[in-house]
C-alpha cells in the first residue's frame, strides 16, 4: 500500500514540476488568475491583471449561484456585471471592439449574494492567453 502511494505521490509531484516549468518558460504571457474556492453568503474573491489589448473573464457557481462583474481601473465595465445570480459567466473585451476602456489593471470579481455556499471558479486571462 505505501509503494502504491508513494508512486503516485512521485507521478503527481513529477507533473506538478513540469507544469510550473512550462508556465516558467511560458513568460509573462502565462500569467492568467484564477480563484476557485467556496464563498460563503456575502463574501467577494477577485483576480486582477494588467492587459494591453483583450481581457477575458470566465466563472462558474454552484447552487443558487454567484454575483460576477469585471472592473477597469476600479470601476464595472459597462455591461460586464452579471445580471444577479448566475451559475456561468463569460466577459470578454478586445481593444479592437467598441467599448474598449483601454490599456491597465482589470479585475474580475465573484460575489456570494444568496443565502447559502456556493463553490466558484474565476478565471482571468488577458492578451496572449486569450485565442
Amino acid at each position: 500500500m505505501n509503494r502504491r502511494t508513494t508512486t503516485v505521490m512521485g507521478v503527481a509531484f513529477a507533473a506538478a514540476s513540469a507544469a510550473g516549468l512550462a508556465l516558467s518558460a511560458a513568460g509573462p504571457a502565462a500569467a492568467s488568475q484564477f480563484y476557485g474556492g467556496t464563498l460563503h453568503p456575502g463574501e467577494q474573491r477577485c483576480v486582477q491583471q494588467s492587459a494591453q489589448h483583450t481581457v477575458r473573464a470566465d466563472g462558474r457557481a454552484t447552487g443558487q449561484g454567484a454575483k460576477f462583474k469585471l472592473q477597469y481601473q476600479g470601476a464595472t465595465v459597462p455591461g460586464t456585471g452579471s445580471p444577479g445570480l448566475v451559475t456561468a459567466y463569460a466577459a470578454e473585451l478586445r481593444d479592437t471592439w467598441a467599448g474598449w476602456p483601454g490599456v491597465g489593471d482589470y479585475t474580475a470579481c465573484v460575489t456570494n449574494n444568496g443565502a447559502a455556499d456556493t463553490n466558484v471558479r474565476l478565471t482571468l486571462k488577458t492578451d496572449g492567453e486569450v485565442t
